[in-house]
């Protein structure tokens, strides 16, 4: 066959990917207007309620288990659930559940604004069956707080205990009168040596109430001082990229770190005399000395750098049972330090890759975050996460189970791509740790001959480095004219 109808045939081969158009599932809206006058109607009541706050880790973590009640003549459908306009923007995670079936799905929550300088603004719950008159539900409502907590003194010496401050209302906010409630305070230690309010001690639990008739809106403040000798781990950002490759089998992972410790700062000179000796004993620190990243069972070739170069203070263990990413940052991270770096690691694309029966359809489930797991706890202000596909990829679509505040796509260039590989890019805002058993499930389209534009890409460089020499060869480019 001769050159010129060999890729005749190739080049329509080639491209017939390139046409179809990328169909992705937007995430629900976090953002709803409503008019500067609203309020939500009382059309509920709170028959009991039950708030535990878990100040085990560096983030405070809120569970609701609360009885609501209609109290109109119709059927409801939408509860308000309400914070300050200073504390909204560190909530994360919410979720609602039935409290008696977990596992039932259709409850949506979502974040809605009426008034942008307003001192209250709202969650908003919607049920997917309405309410009836006079009947009651229980609902199961979580979320997590991010720097919310502050330590005092706010610097302290190398070898000292560090203590934060937890301020919080008593009264759970809501937005219906509520009939009875109490509060629970879990904290991590005995060593408590500041409290305000009446709460009733018994061993590391606080119990604030029981309450009775409280109006909706009311507020009574309170506060605790309790020892957490330990880092509060933050991270600003958090870029994560996970790339797929159908011809290696192979999946790639790429997570960008930017890590503050917003504990105490020192409040004289580092002294590494000082902290090479406790490195004997092992004292509890508020430093950042190591972090532990659990990885999937199979994963390979892992690697960690910061911004001098590759960081040789890392050890990798990897069997049958487990594979573990042991890291030590150049420095320990002290409160108010950052340090900044990036992992990586590849693992077998069978064990997350399924294909379907019928047509090109894949589906690939990968955890929406790995990353470090510390006891103290880890929380992340923002993540961008990227889902890089083969080039030819369509008909993208996925399933979160966090919320996010935007999701798209775009094409990533790379070696030897023409028009580039398909990329699912999601973000979301205040993650904590326990994201980490929750998947992400992206499923598209794959044709078998959008499998081959990688070795046709080749074939034709090849080719055209061929002919550019021929051609080149034939020139003519002697000084003189022929003989």
């Amino acid at each position: 066959m001769k050159l010129p109808t060999l890729i005749t045939v190739i080049i329509p081969l080639f491209f017939t990917s390139c046409a179809a158009d990328l169909n992705l599932t937007a995430p629900l809206s976090s953002h709803q207007i409503l008019p500067n006058t609203f309020k939500p109607p009382q059309v509920f009541k709170n028959v009991n309620l039950l708030r535990n706050i878990n100040l085990e880790k560096s983030y405070v973590k809120e569970t609701i288990n609360v009885v609501i009640e209609n109290t109109d003549a119709k059927p409801q459908d939408e509860y308000y659930i309400p914070f300050g306009a200073g504390v909204i923007g560190k909530v994360g995670g919410l979720e609602v559940k039935y409290k008696k079936n977990p596992d039932k799905a259709g409850i949506v929550s979502e974040v809605v604004e009426y008034d942008t300088y307003s001192p209250t603004q709202f969650y908003r719950v919607t049920l997917p069956i309405p309410l009836a008159p006079s009947s009651q539900e229980t609902l199961s409502i979580s979320y997590h707080l991010l720097s919310s907590l502050t330590p005092l003194p706010a610097a302290i010496n190398q070898q000292d205990k560090q203590f934060l401050v937890h301020t919080f209302s008593t009264y759970s906010s809501s937005a219906y009168l509520t009939q009875k409630q109490k509060t629970k305070i879990k904290f991590p230690t005995l060593d408590i040596p500041d409290s305000t309010g009446e709460p009733e001690r018994q061993g590391t639990s606080y119990t604030y109430g029981p309450y009775e008739n409280i109006p909706a809106g009311a507020e009574q403040e309170a506060s605790v001082r309790y020892e957490f000798t330990k880092p509060i781990i933050h991270a600003t950002s958090l870029e994560r990229d996970v790339e797929v490759s159908h011809w290696g089998g192979n999946l790639a992972v790429e997570e960008r770190y930017w890590l503050t410790n917003k504990g105490a700062s020192l409040a004289d000179h580092f002294s590494r005399v000082t902290w090479a000796a406790t490195q004997y004993y092992n004292p509890p620190t508020t430093a950042i000395k190591a972090l532990n990243v659990p990885l999937r069972i199979g994963s390979l070739n892992p690697y960690f750098t910061d911004d001098i170069g590759n960081v040789s203070t890392s050890r990798f263990r990897s069997n049958s049972r487990e594979a573990n990413l042991e890291l030590k940052p150049r420095y320990p991270v002290f409160g108010g330090w950052n340090y900044s770096f990036r992992i990586g690691w590849d693992a077998d694309l069978k064990h997350f890759l399924r294909k379907l029966k019928t047509g090109n359809g894949y589906v690939l489930k990968v955890p929406f975050l790995e990353g470090p797991k510390m006891s103290e706890g880890v929380s992340y202000e923002k993540v961008e996460w990227r889902m890089i596909l083969p080039e030819g990829a369509t008909n993208v679509k996925f399933e979160s189970p966090l919320p996010l505040v935007s999701a798209g796509t775009s094409l990533h260039k790379t070696f030897m791509d023409t028009v580039g590989r398909t990329t699912l890019k999601l973000t979301a805002m205040n993650v904590v740790d326990d994201s980490r058993d929750m998947d992400i499930i992206v499923t598209y389209d794959y044709s078998f001959t959008a499998g081959f534009r990688k070795p046709v890409t080749i074939f034709l460089g090849v080719i055209a480095v061929f002919a550019a020499a021929w051609a080149i060869g034939r020139l003519d480019v002697s000084i003189g004219g022929k003989a």
